[in-house]
């Protein structure tokens, strides 16, 4: 059994210095692989506020009872955009998020090591892009909040109006492709949940999961992604070892 669990993390490894290797640009979504964005302003809270939001306008019957339950704000947006779309009530709910996420930007918690991945892979001529479900406006102040915003500009690709087109849709991923000159397969996505894996799958790009925990780990693999680091350093040491 040991020589099998040493035999599976040589793999991993290998995996892993073959996805840094090949990749030219980096993806990364935001909240979890940069920071933790909700670490002082519960997103839980958040979403029970606009559950309570929409309840206090009467439009209870908007959301089923697991989306009125979930923890997750954007369960809630998109279920209100699938049976309104476009609508001013979207809009509305929308802005609402982003304030929503303002406000936890300025107690987010990088997540560790982060930062310095960040620097090193610019320093050494990687180009960088977030593609993520959260508002443009948020990452532009949380960047700036920690001297990053160069590392990035101008490829941040947030949530648009067109809220169906979030992860698991690709549509931020080929937006910074795009925008880069760059196949999939030169690219790599760094992703914390299922819908950055799914999105990263759909268009070809290779896929490094990062989960903090056991449960997050449980749920990336769950959908396929077979290499998964629970810290950040790995990842850094193998780029510093290459410069």
């Amino acid at each position: 059994m040991a020589g099998d669990s040493e035999n599976e993390t040589g793999h991993e490894t290998a995996d892993l210095r073959a996805l840094i290797t090949g990749a030219r640009v980096v993806l990364w979504d935001f909240d979890g692989p940069i920071c933790r964005l909700f670490a002082g302003h519960s997103a839980e809270d958040v979403a029970e506020g606009l559950v309570e939001w929409l309840e206090g306008r009467g439009l209870h019957h908007l959301l089923t009872e697991s989306e009125r339950e979930t923890l997750d704000p954007h369960i809630v947006l998109r279920a209100v955009d699938r049976r309104h779309p476009g609508s001013d009530l979207v809009a509305e709910l929308e802005e609402r998020l982003t304030q929503e996420e303002l406000r936890a930007a300025s107690s987010a918690m990088p997540t560790a090591w982060a930062d310095p991945l960040i620097r090193t892979w610019t320093a050494v001529g990687l180009r960088l892009a977030i593609t993520t479900n959260n508002s443009p406006r948020v990452i532009a102040k949380y960047l700036t909040s920690r001297g990053l915003t160069s590392c990035f500009t101008p490829h941040v690709y947030g949530r648009t109006q067109d809220l169906h087109l979030l992860k698991p849709h690709p549509h931020c991923l080929t937006r910074a492709l795009s925008a880069m000159g760059s196949a999939p397969e030169t690219a790599l996505m760094i992703g914390d949940t299922p819908s950055d894996f799914l999105a990263a799958r759909a268009v070809g790009v290779p896929f490094l999961g990062y989960a903090r925990n056991g449960r997050k780990e449980k749920l990336l693999r769950g959908v396929g992604a077979t290499t998964v680091v629970n810290s950040l350093e790995t990842v850094l040491r193998m780029v510093r070892e290459r410069a």
